[in-house]
């Protein structure tokens, strides 16, 4: 069983200055930390043959240490650096990139896994240059909290493999977040998800719960950090499979060794490679730019919901900026049963402050008085005002969801145009759904039983393409009533309208205008009016049809031939 000897790494060519802080005691005091619960136990471990640890540089016995249980105002705190006073401290370097690169442990390894990959991103330094940029709000954050755990540096780094550092990032796996947590890990790591908030986009959430997740991982498989990150990535089912396996042919149960899934013999070699460039820049002909070691967000106690719009304009920051900061929140405003706090700016934090402290609470939202009309339900009138059915029963103190015609309901709502809100979840999926595409794109109005594989089957397209045309993951659940993009080639779209409508029947649905296509041809080949073409879309039949344009056609499948 590999014995761990992990250390820092201190290089000796850095300046020590020695400063004396005059931080009271009480600044540093911890609150237990929530820990989620453990792997299970009574899986079998894997058994090493060496008792040396090839993986970390080593210069003592000790084990790592636990992760520290320490709560701190985000990125703020005098207690950041190893979790405790900077009494006397090294000054740390003023560029966080020099900071890390002298924090860097894992051992540096050279093969042909990792110098593929680090060949691709050293010719890609536009790329490391836009991923270091979107990272940098949240860096200063992450290396805090590998410092505190005494974990490898090269952590830091592992967003840059799993998202690029796009808080929005959203695999097809239904992984989520700049860690890529999915659903059912996140939650087990203390991530809630809801309508209105999802953890694993949260920087100081996801954040912990990664390295908790990592810690325990390091700890199951014998403190091997190799095998920790493989099983990050594919599940430590499949690296403890792949370990017995090895074990039943007498075969190394190293990283190295083991018959891995494709994508996890890339994902080590890509974090070895990007530490490797980061540790050695110049050697490969890169510049990291630098990035001032110091906090950059601040997390802002804000008490109860407000507006997104509205903490923009008291933070004096653009619509963009306070999603990317808290991209958690995934509508118009944070969410009504917390966690109240916002991400912003250190140099924005105090105006922040200052101006929510005198606003009153009733006023962080807008309220409308809305009059019940005949058909309305508790769930309609939610999706009306982009809200949920539980918040207007709470604030209107409604025990049950009946409610009558001529009632007047308290309803929350939106400062302004939800078009606004350019990175809340519905305008994220619009941009998705909106998106310039080859062919004609129809509706599909979910039924009881449908699900994204047969829907797929019937319509002939990739279940890939479906969900991504439709902001979803493979495996998420469709409910009934809910409408879903389809994008149709030329060859299969008046088939798909028929297989939809069914024998004898009229199908609406939206044609991409190609090169070379007119009024008249279009006509000829739905076997429509060339003036019920002209009244459907409102055109002007003195001006041409552009490339691009997305017209509707009305389409009688009985007159359709030849499908």
């Amino acid at each position: 069983m590999y014995k761990n000897k992990l250390t820092m790494f201190t290089n000796t060519s850095k300046p020590i200055v020695l400063l004396l802080f005059a931080f009271s005691v009480t600044a540093c005091q911890s609150v237990p930390q929530q820990h989620a619960e453990p792997i299970n136990e009574k899986l079998t471990r894997s058994q090493h043959s060496s008792s040396v640890d090839p993986i970390t540089k080593s210069t003592d016995d000790k084990k790592a240490t636990p992760p520290a249980k320490l709560e701190y105002d985000f990125l703020t705190s005098p207690c950041d650096i190893a979790g405790k006073e900077l009494a006397a401290a090294e000054i740390p370097y003023q560029d966080l990139m020099q900071q890390i690169r002298s924090e860097l442990k894992l051992k540096a390894i050279n093969n042909r896994r990792i110098k593929i990959q680090r060949d691709w991103y050293a010719s890609h330094p536009a790329y490391l240059d836009r991923t270091f940029k979107r990272g940098e709000p949240f860096l200063y954050f992450i290396t805090s909290e590998v410092r505190k755990r005494n974990m490898p540096m090269e952590l830091a780094l592992l967003p840059i493999v799993e998202s690029a550092f796009d808080p929005f990032a959203y695999s097809h796996g239904r992984a989520s977040g700049i860690w890529q947590f999915v659903p059912w890990t996140g939650k087990r790591y203390g991530m809630k998800l809801n309508w209105w908030y999802d953890g694993r986009r949260d920087i100081y959430a996801s954040t912990k719960g990664a390295l908790d997740y990592l810690q325990r991982l390091y700890n199951y498989f014998d403190h091997d950090w190799l095998l920790a990150l493989a099983a990050y990535n594919s599940g430590e089912g499949n690296v403890r499979k792949a370990i017995k396996r090895n074990q039943r042919k007498h075969k190394p149960t190293d990283f190295w060794s083991l018959k891995l899934p494709k994508e996890t013999q890339a994902y080590v070699p890509k974090l070895l490679a990007l530490a490797d460039l980061v540790r050695q820049p110049e050697t490969y002909g890169l510049h990291f730019n630098a990035i001032d070691n110091k906090p950059f967000l601040k997390r802002v106690p804000i008490g109860s919901q407000i507006d997104l719009g509205l903490a923009a304009d008291l933070a004096d920051l653009s619509m963009e900026e306070i999603y990317k900061y808290n991209a958690a929140f995934n509508r118009w405003a944070t969410a009504p049963d917390g966690p109240h706090y916002l991400h912003i700016p250190v140099d924005r934090a105090s105006g922040f402050e200052k101006k929510l402290k005198k606003l009153p609470s009733r006023a962080r939202i807008k309220w409308i008085r809305y009059k019940v009309r005949t058909g309305d339900s508790l769930s309609t009138i939610a999706r009306k005002f982009s809200t949920t059915k539980k918040l207007i029963l709470s604030v209107n103190q409604l025990n049950n969801n009946l409610i009558r015609i001529g009632q007047k309901l308290m309803i929350p709502t939106a400062t302004r145009s939800l078009s606004q809100y350019s990175l809340s979840a519905d305008r994220r999926l619009a941009k998705i759904t909106q998106r310039k595409r080859r062919g004609s794109k129809i509706k599909h109005r979910v039924k009881a039983g449908d699900n994204l594989w047969d829907i797929s089957r019937k319509y002939k397209v990739n279940i890939r393409k479906l969900a991504k045309w439709n902001g979803m993951a493979t495996t998420d659940k469709l409910s009934v009533g809910r409408s879903l993009n389809v994008w149709l080639t030329d060859g299969n779209a008046k088939a798909a309208a028929r297989i939809s409508a069914g024998p004898g029947k009229t199908r609406k649905i939206h044609y991409r205008v190609r090169n070379g296509d007119s009024l008249a041809r279009i006509s000829q080949k739905f076997k429509v009016a060339i003036k019920d073409l002209l009244k459907w879309n409102r055109l002007n039949p003195k001006k041409y049809l552009q490339p691009g344009q997305s017209i509707m056609l009305m389409v009688d499948i009985s007159k359709q031939s030849g499908i």
